[in-house]
């Protein structure tokens, strides 16, 4: 696809954003339902938790390895080309993930060729081109649609995967998945032009790769946001891939487990466009902070009363309001920071500790399972971190670095 240039338009660019939001829902559907395909495979192959928890850290930590990589190469050569790769490595990994006859093929399907295909098709590859085709002022609202459009996708995906699994079998859904994220090149199509394809980011300092990596890392907001959503991919991720087993440990039905990963979804949804809304109009550290405080005490409080299948259900509610909501307002602050022109990039290094947070949360919850019986341990390690989320993002600063300042002044 052409790498031309994108006018400059006040106006939202809907087929972009619609097309965008369909790639969104495809691609994190089906790894947002990892956790339903656990338990059968683990009982059919015989393998352990650890085993599989392994696979979808591997999965979470490719997914963020690869995010920065593929995001540098849609800011140079276009939106496109990294979409429609990404959609047919992510169906490669779905069929080796279901015809694996290894603990290997798993690691490398499920976990290595999966994770990159999803960070082919990531929130920051296709929010960093809402970005170049929207304006500032309504890019928090673009980025919470893009989000909960991913919501929309767990939502969706929760009863089909649990669906085409009782069926046709784990290891055919899969099969049924990877054809389905064929589409996604198809989809793909409307999202050309790189980074240098508007007015705003020509207008901006041309940077090299490096240049922008050394500024993004020596400004203090910066690291802090970094190390911030270390603690969202750390509690959302343990809980897409072992909240199933936990619920069925509880001895609660198992379709609580589907009716809770849907209402997850569900609310994402609203979560995610009210946080658009919000991050528009108030400060957006300190909003974050609020959401991880919000996390801390909805976990505590699950624990900590007596567990039901009611309290799965209001537990699935309010932390669907709290899931991806850190995403419009973390993604919005990096392009006040720093500009389009490298948003792929730095998007992708932030997202880059979400998904060595995930690697951990996921790992953890299968070995400390298998050590001690019990997720506990992994629940409340996550509570301590929504409180060290809060603290990091409160003294973030909402304003673009310095050069910015100085080039909006001349």
């Amino acid at each position: 696809m052409s790498t031309q240039s994108v006018p400059a338009s006040k106006s939202v660019p809907w087929l972009i954003i619609i097309c965008g939001c369909l790639i969104a829902a495809i691609t994190f559907g089906p790894r947002s339902a990892m956790g339903f395909f656990q338990l059968p495979m683990l009982a059919e192959k015989g393998w352990d938790r650890t085993t599989f928890g392994l696979a979808m850290a591997i999965q979470n930590l490719f997914w963020g390895l690869g995010l920065p990589f593929f995001g540098a190469i849609a800011d140079r050569f276009g939106t496109w080309r990294v979409l429609a790769l990404g959609g047919v490595i992510y169906a490669a990994g779905l069929v080796l993930m279901a015809t694996a006859s290894s603990v290997t093929m798993l690691n490398v399907g499920g976990g290595v060729l999966v994770g990159l295909g999803v960070a082919a098709g990531s929130f920051s590859i296709v929010l960093a081109a809402f970005a170049r085709h929207t304006p500032p002022e309504k890019r928090s609202i673009v980025f919470g649609i893009g989000t909960a459009a991913g919501s929309a996708g767990m939502f969706i995906f929760a009863p089909i995967s649990q669906g085409l699994i009782d069926s046709y079998g784990w290891s055919d859904s899969l099969v049924i998945m990877a054809v389905m994220m064929l589409a996604i090149p198809v989809l793909a199509m409307p999202l050309y032009g790189n980074s240098r394809g508007n007015a705003a980011a020509r207008a901006q300092i041309q940077q090299t790769v490096t240049e922008a990596l050394r500024e993004a890392f020596s400004h203090g907001s910066f690291t802090l946001l970094v190390a911030g959503f270390f603690v969202c991919g750390f509690q959302v991720a343990f809980i897409t891939a072992h909240f199933p087993a936990y619920i069925g440990d509880l001895g609660i039905d198992a379709r609580y487990a589907v009716i809770a990963l849907a209402l997850i979804g569900f609310f994402n949804i609203i979560g995610s466009l009210g946080a658009g809304v919000i991050g528009q109009k108030y400060s957006k550290p300190h909003f974050l902070a609020w959401i991880y405080i919000g996390r801390s005490v909805a976990v505590t409080a699950f624990l900590l009363l007596p567990q039901t299948p009611a309290s799965v259900v209001i537990f699935a509610i309010v932390m669907g309001l709290l899931w991806l909501s850190t995403v419009p307002p973390t993604n919005a602050l990096v392009a006040i920071m720093f500009g389009t022109r490298h948003l792929g990039l730095l998007g992708g290094m932030v997202f880059l500790s979400h998904q060595i947070g995930s690697f951990l949360g996921v790992w953890l919850g299968g070995y400390l399972y298998d050590r001690f019986g019990s997720y506990d341990p992994v629940w409340w390690l996550g509570v301590a971190l929504g409180i060290f989320a809060a603290i990091v993002h409160w003294p973030i600063k909402e304003q673009p670095v310095e050069r910015m300042q100085l080039a909006a002044a001349e």
